[in-house]
């Protein structure tokens, strides 16, 4: 072996033996967060892209991170099997954790059916650019329904429903905008006793909607008027009135009270 072969061998060797510790000297820098924190750090699933309201979660939605445990709450998910294939049923921004609450199971049928939460009900209303609150309901807004009717040729208002769920808007349960889409169908959630109420409502009159601001749970209060008060007329109580009469029998006299 010449001196030319032995010194390149010697350089390799030498180029070998210093990417190792530099591998090594990498690899022991990254799990040094791990380990300095005693294995008080678990995965947690989190959106590394924004995800839409009724969108399907796919794996490039999403990555992993290491996060302290007593910062992970007990509905947190910490493999990303977990989560794919599941349904947003809210807007999940970027970064931000995917909790169990934030997602529900695909099923079979519509994309809408799984996002309805359980024991409730879908309900659609035909609606105008006026009932549609001039185009600008979007899934996932909260409304309340207001019911008018005529009665005795006067027309009786009345809010039929409070901080109910919009699903859909036509036939669409996600969108990206939040500029004033023209409707001609809402889809409300509802519990099966509201849903009574809503289509005897519409049969018998028809329905507004109105929009509620997302952090508004309060209830309306409706002022009862008081009850009329019953007038009982008095009879005016007369004075009792007595004259003496003199009464003559013969010799006798005789002297009495008469009331009056």
């Amino acid at each position: 072996m010449n001196s030319r072969a032995i010194t390149l061998f010697i350089v390799a060797l030498v180029l070998g033996i210093g990417a190792a510790m530099f591998a090594n000297s990498w690899i022991q820098e990254k799990m040094q967060p791990v380990a300095a924190d005693g294995g008080n750090s678990a995965p947690v699933v989190i959106a590394g892209l924004e995800i839409q309201f009724g969108q399907t979660i796919e794996k490039e939605h999403i990555r992993i991170v290491q996060l302290p445990k007593n910062s992970i709450p007990s509905t947190a998910f910490g493999e990303i099997s977990e989560v794919e294939g599941k349904i947003a049923n809210t807007n999940i921004f970027k970064g931000e954790m995917i909790v169990s609450k934030r997602i529900v199971d695909a099923g079979e049928g519509s994309t809408l059916a799984a996002l309805i939460t359980p024991k409730m009900r879908a309900v659609t209303v035909r609606v105008n650019d006026v009932i549609g609150v001039a185009g600008f309901l979007l899934p996932g807004n909260r409304v309340d329904v207001l019911s008018s009717k005529t009665v005795n040729k006067k027309a009786r208002i009345e809010t039929l429903l409070e901080d109910v769920k919009v699903l859909a808007v036509d036939q669409t349960a996600s969108t990206e905008k939040d500029k004033p889409i023209v409707v001609r169908a809402v889809t409300l959630e509802l519990e099966p006793s509201q849903a009574e109420k809503l289509i005897k409502a519409t049969s018998e009159g028809f329905v507004q909607l109105a929009l509620r601001n997302p952090i508004d749970d309060s209830k309306i209060v409706v002022e009862k008027p008081a009850p009329a008060k019953k007038i009982i007329a008095m009879r005016p109580v007369r004075k009792s009135t007595s004259r003496n009469i003199t009464i003559i029998r013969g010799t006798q006299v005789e002297i009495s009270k008469v009331r009056r």
